[in-house]
């Protein structure tokens, strides 16, 4: 495959095009959705606040999503990724908002300052290509996956373990029908049915849960057709140290999270990434994290979920990812539009995400099968640590629960300490290793 395909794909019909790319969208949506109404909540916005918050993130995510993509001589990695609001971030933007000597002006403020160190320092940053080499991100793509699939059974099961439903027959059988049928499509067909086979389980698992009573059409009436965009939207941005700090702290746990995505995607698409894409690829995280906050929306990061579908659709083209990031900006201008993708019953995507999170996992294990020594105690012993401490730390979070909260942006994050955790054994038992270029270069003899 070479290093640089274009843009867009000519000999495929733009239907496909279009669901392939609506299928990306469907597949951030939730993760996309939740973390405005979590921090809205907490920050006690009123409907119409809270309706312009996810709104205005949905756009963002598309416009950052084009940044990453569009590939040019200062930013943008080149590669099919989609871009989302940075999880890790929803906890210290609450305290940030909540706090006395604070508010919402300080979280935009912080969030600019945050995206322009990203920006400054993407050099930097893009130089720390030796610290993955295969047996890190082979390990890191398998945490990402091991460390999703809970949450993907946690929607199955309806998404709110308070809720009466929660685990209820209808949700059940949603959820693991939309999983039956995602494998059946899988066995029994080929090339675009195959490729769309998530697109068809969330549609048709939602016209199942309209039977069951799941489906509550009044959002859809309530939503207006268009609203603006206005930047600064809740005030003009304030800023004081402690508040960008802490932010800082969450764009450099995005940039450790984004790398692992881009080293893997360098594998799937068998093209070499270099220190420079590295750069270039932090550089566009930056901005678009600098207009999340010009826009008052969230800091943006390289969305993990999208790299199993991309494996399980096997379309691995740009043009895909360029039509997600622009049906993102149209749903951020038309809430009436964007209110039927929130039709989607938590138990229908949940079916969806375990198909979509178990491809991750295998990618990963692909990785270390393929290019690392697993014959070397050394080796299994490093995978085995940084999983271990992935999964431990997402099924057990409040083990750093009494931790100062700067620390516990680190450490209460599964995928970031078993990235950590996979790096630093790395370099203690087998050191720096050979520079990419060179790996490279053997991969390609191998090959």
């Amino acid at each position: 495959m070479p290093h640089d395909e274009p843009v867009f794909q000519r000999n495929r019909h733009p239907f496909k095009t279009f669901s392939l790319g609506l299928q990306h969208v469907l597949a951030m949506y939730a993760g996309a959705v939740i973390v405005p109404l979590i921090v809205g909540g907490a920050l006690n916005f009123n409907q119409e606040q809270l309706t312009y918050l996810v709104a205005i993130d949905l756009m963002m995510c598309g416009v950052a999503t084009l940044l990453q993509v569009w590939k040019n001589k200062w930013f943008g990695i080149g590669m099919p990724v989609v871009l989302g609001c940075a999880f890790q971030a929803v906890t210290p933007m609450i305290a940030i908002g909540t706090d006395t000597d604070f508010g919402v002006s300080y979280i935009y403020g912080a969030i600019i300052a945050s995206g322009l160190f990203v920006v400054l320092c993407s050099g930097l940053f893009g130089k720390l290509i030796r610290l993955f080499p295969p047996i890190v991100t082979g390990s890191v793509v398998t945490i990402i996956g091991v460390t999703l699939i809970p949450v993907a059974f946690n929607d199955l099961a309806g998404g709110n373990s308070q809720s009466a439903d929660y685990g209820s027959i209808e949700n059940l059988i949603l959820g693991f029908g939309v999983l039956i049928f995602i494998i059946i499509m899988n066995r029994f067909s080929k090339g675009f049915l195959r490729s769309v086979s998530i697109l068809v389980g969330l549609v048709l698992g939602t016209c199942a849960a309209y039977f069951f009573g799941l489906v509550d059409m009044n959002k859809v009436g309530e939503a207006s057709w268009f609203h603006g965009i206005k930047p600064f939207y809740f005030g003009t941005p304030e800023f004081a140290l402690t508040p960008i700090l802490t932010m800082i702290i969450v764009s450099i746990v995005s940039v450790a999270e984004s790398t692992g995505v881009f080293m893997a995607l360098g594998g799937i698409l068998e093209r070499r990434v270099t220190s420079k894409d590295l750069a270039k690829g932090y550089r566009a995280e930056g901005l678009a994290i600098m207009l999340g906050g010009v826009f008052n929306s969230f800091p943006y990061t390289t969305y993990s979920q999208n790299v199993g579908l991309l494996q399980m659709t096997r379309v691995k083209t740009r043009d895909v990812i360029v039509v997600a990031g622009g049906i993102l900006i149209v749903l951020g201008f038309i809430p009436k539009i964007a209110a039927f993708a929130t039709l989607i019953p938590s138990s229908v995507l949940g079916g969806a995400m375990v198909a979509m999170f178990g491809m991750v996992v295998s990618s990963g294990l692909r990785t270390l099968g393929s290019q690392v020594d697993l014959n070397r105690h050394e080796n299994l012993f490093i995978i085995a640590c940084s999983v271990g401490m992935g999964l431990g730390v997402t099924t057990v979070p409040e083990l750093f629960a009494k931790l100062p909260a700067q620390v516990q942006i680190l450490t209460g994050n599964g995928i970031v300490a078993g990235t950590f955790t996979a790096i630093i054994m790395n370099l203690i038992f087998n050191g720096l290793g050979e520079k990419p270029e060179e790996h490279h270069d053997h991969e390609t003899q191998a090959a």
